[in-house]
């Protein structure tokens, strides 16, 4: 999410970029009635596995038991939405294949959650929220081609598909930190302090205003006008200021602020910004355009 992250929860127009990597599912039939169910990470190396009995919908096994219950709750919901689904005992292998790294957070609930709404024919949305309490744009990430305005109305959800890139993209970089958020705890802590309309209607603003921006020096006025409006908003520091504070460009949160990614935007090479980086002990930059779609 690249703009009005947690204050699209509350209706503010966000815009939100697809990215290259995702993750693929494959299902195999087999004789039986269970559910064998592998994930594996980037890297081919398995990080859960979980056995699930469909006679009673009891999870057999499970590598971790806390995601084994979010499979189980998933299957449910997908049953509950699509009564013909798993209702010919079979024996099912799904083996799920990250294309990224895990701790990267590009969405992997919802990935998930969109590729089994296709196996099961539901629709993604419906699925979605009602296993989960975020907004729901990286549903509409995981079925579009190119960047979209997403908005989160009482009943409904809206998308728009634009046309967004801007003339500097080879100067944006996201930057790995390696730590995981829980985007969903994050979720909760905001749901109910609700902003006032002139928070939303900034919010608003700023979206229409990121998508006509065409120089570096603008774009990066607007990540500090950005970060400003969510930082007072949630009350947390800006990633910039606890972590980079010495940095010459510009460092933006993307969704859940205090891991996953951030942008970061840099007037200097990418050598000298890739050395900056290595310094603070952040290895790893990506270029805009070898992650987004």
């Amino acid at each position: 999410m690249f703009s009005s992250e947690y204050l699209v929860l509350h209706g503010a127009h966000a815009l939100a970029l697809p990215t290259r990597l995702g993750q693929k599912m494959r299902v195999q039939e087999l004789s039986g009635s269970e559910i064998l169910w592998t994930a594996y990470d980037v890297s081919g190396k398995k990080w859960f596995s979980a056995e699930i009995d469909l006679l009673g919908f009891e999870i057999a096994k499970a590598s971790d038991p806390q995601k084994g219950s979010f499979l189980r709750k998933l299957l449910r919901a997908c049953c509950q939405n699509n009564s013909e689904f798993l209702s010919h005992w079979k024996k099912y292998k799904v083996d799920h294949y990250l294309e990224f790294p895990l701790e990267w957070g590009l969405g992997s609930s919802s990935t998930l959650i969109f590729n089994m709404a296709r196996w099961a024919d539901v629709n993604p949305y419906h699925l979605y929220f009602d296993v989960a309490s975020g907004s729901g744009y990286d549903i509409a990430c995981a079925g579009a081609d190119g960047p979209l305005i997403y908005s989160l109305g009482e009943d409904s959800a809206s998308i728009e598909e634009i046309d967004f890139k801007p003339p500097f993209t080879d100067q944006l970089y996201f930057l790995p930190l390696n730590h995981k958020t829980d985007s969903q705890h994050a979720v909760e802590q905001v749901r109910t302090k609700k902003p006032a309309s002139a928070i939303i209607e900034q919010a608003n603003a700023l979206t229409e205003k990121l998508v006509e921006i065409r120089k570096l020096e603008g774009f990066e006025q607007w990540v500090r006008d950005h970060e400003q409006l969510v930082s007072r908003y949630i009350g947390q520091e800006r990633a910039k200021n606890r972590l980079f504070s010495d940095f010459w460009g510009e460092v933006k949160s993307l969704g859940a602020w205090g891991g996953d990614l951030l942008l970061v935007s840099s007037s200097k090479n990418r050598q000298e910004t890739e050395l900056y980086f290595k310094g603070k002990g952040y290895p790893q930059l990506i270029g805009y355009e070898e992650l987004i779609l």
